[in-house]
């Protein structure tokens, strides 16, 4: 099929049919005000799953006294936000339904020329590569009346707008789906996970095994051979300080550990590190004012931490690898939050004294390893098997993000 300049940079070449038109031309500003008729209007709220109802009373997020400043949202109303482009996490959405949205966000009515099943999918494509970034003014990357108005977009027949925007509901809706599913299974992949571990390191591998009453306050029962022992007689706190700031730096993340700081971020090369705290491998290193979100870990590195984490270190009863997979389990950590001190989230901290107060169960060290071997193996598989679930969705959302932008570009015909 014959194809032609756009004259759009960032769509380039279109079928020859296809036509280029000013936004001014395509979609009208709608700006009524529901004034005092909010009480009897359905609140609207733009978000990344698309425009959706929602309860006026549910008291989440910032609320305004009256909504009265709110505008009306017709069904088949494009919503558009116009502002902070570079960043955020919504731009657009087709409304489903009749109701009021936020002031900040342009409410748009689409002419004769154009229909709002195929504007919804043209302006996901434009977002998908934020391609009105261009466009933007000032320090909030925004884009005026007048600017938007400006902007030209692809304009396929009536027809095949139609064609497309059926095209992409179908086929994105099994993609969705297909992702849905994955995800899903990444969440029952996470909780066996959590599950296997926390059966090993609360009742051990042997399934037979005789149990007895314990004084943990977060079990019930341990394997009879196991004892009941207060973190203090396994635990010591180091405070060793560095004079000269030249160790490996490292951070503790949610996600990867305690691992080497430039895995994480850039390093300053101001930054000193002198009178950080020292951590030898197989240290503990504890995040006071994050016990409650488990971020603890075991190092293996030597370097430094900030001075505001505790580090510990264990004695010969305990491996701690095996002390790291106990503290991980969310039964445990609900334990800790009962020690923590504090009222505000950002000042509650887990004191050592309060740590070192809390009883936990422990098998001799030969169970401990083959323990944490059995764990380390599980995890590994569970790892891998989430791995390729995360793959298979980064794989289905760039071939999604593809589509779409092929099939309103005119690059795949779907007619």
């Amino acid at each position: 099929m014959a194809m032609k300049e756009s004259g759009i940079e960032w769509v380039g070449l279109i079928p020859d049919g296809w036509k280029i038109a000013k936004n001014n031309r395509l979609f009208n500003i709608s700006k009524q005000l529901v004034n005092e008729n909010w009480k009897n209007t359905q609140l609207l709220s733009l978000t990344k799953s698309g425009i959706i109802e929602k309860n006026i009373n549910d008291g989440g997020g910032k609320q305004p006294e009256s909504f009265g400043t709110y505008q009306y949202v017709e069904k088949d109303d494009i919503v558009l936000c116009l502002f902070d482009i570079d960043v955020s996490a919504v731009f657009s959405d087709r409304s489903k339904y009749d109701g009021m949205i936020s002031p900040a966000y342009r409410v748009m009515k689409c002419t004769d020329a154009i229909l709002p099943v195929y504007a919804k999918w043209w302006f996901d494509a434009v977002n998908i590569g934020r391609y009105y970034l261009i466009y933007t003014k000032s320090l909030r990357k925004t884009i005026d009346a007048d600017g938007f108005g400006n902007i030209l977009s692809v304009v396929p027949p009536l027809s095949e707008q139609q064609a497309i925007a059926d095209y992409l509901d179908k086929t994105c809706s099994k993609i969705d789906e297909i992702i849905a599913e994955a995800k899903a299974s990444i969440d029952e992949y996470k909780e066996l996970k959590q599950s296997v571990i926390f059966e090993a390191v609360t009742k051990g591998l042997d399934k037979n095994v005789e149990m007895k009453q314990c004084s943990v306050n977060w079990l019930d029962e341990i394997p009879s051979t196991w004892e009941s022992i207060r973190l203090k007689y396994l635990l010591t706190e180091i405070n060793n300080r560095s004079k000269t700031g030249t160790e490996q730096p490292l951070s503790v993340s949610q996600v990867m550990g305690v691992v080497p700081s430039y895995m994480i971020a850039v390093a300053n090369p101001t930054a000193s590190y002198v009178g950080q705290k020292i951590v030898e491998p197989n240290d503990i290193v504890f995040n006071k004012l994050k016990a409650h979100l488990g971020v603890f870990f075991m190092s293996k590195y030597h370097g430094l931490v900030s001075p505001d984490y505790a580090v510990y270190r264990t004695n010969d009863k305990v491996i701690p690898k095996y002390l790291e997979y106990l503290f991980h389990t969310s039964a445990c950590i609900s334990e800790f939050k009962k020690y923590i001190s504090g009222v505000a989230e950002g000042l509650m901290r887990l004191y050592t004294s309060n740590l070192f107060n809390i009883r936990i169960c422990l098998p001799k060290v030969d169970e401990q390893i083959k323990i944490v071997e059995y764990v380390e193996n599980k995890v590994e598989l569970f790892n891998s098997l989430i791995s390729e679930k995360e793959s298979l969705i980064n794989d289905l959302e760039a071939y999604k993000k593809s589509l779409i932008y092929e099939v309103v570009t005119g690059k795949r015909r779907v007619v």
